[in-house]
């Protein structure tokens, strides 16, 4: 009988994969998902967010590990986004949009003290 790992994403999907995969691959079930993030990212079918989320690590640790990878690169001046980050935004702020996640401008600035 075939043993099988089985890896739960926020409990709303298993993938079922042979141990003898990661075992060939040599990759732990964390490096597999880090692996499956970054290529959906890549082939842009996922926002860097939610291959961040995908892959367990902060957004932060995620696009640390693009840069590493000359995924993406690195802004020329600190201070300037790079321009996935800002379209990665855009993406998720259409996405809240669609989905009705929207607060009246009223309340955008709620408990921000000036």
């Amino acid at each position: 009988m075939e043993r099988k790992i089985i890896i739960t994403i926020r409990a709303i999907m298993n993938i079922n994969l042979p141990i003898e995969l990661l075992k060939t691959a040599q990759m732990t079930e964390t490096e597999m998902l880090r692996e499956i993030a970054i290529m959906l990212y890549q082939q842009q079918r996922i926002s860097w967010e939610k291959a961040a989320q995908l892959s367990r690590m902060t957004n932060d640790d995620f696009y640390q590990l693009l840069l590493n990878r000359n995924i993406i690169s690195s802004p020329i001046d600190d201070e300037d986004e790079h321009n996935d980050l800002i379209f990665a935004s855009l993406r998720a702020s259409l996405q809240q949009v669609k989905e009705n996640k929207i607060h009246p401008i009223a309340e955008l600035w709620d408990g921000i003290d000036v």
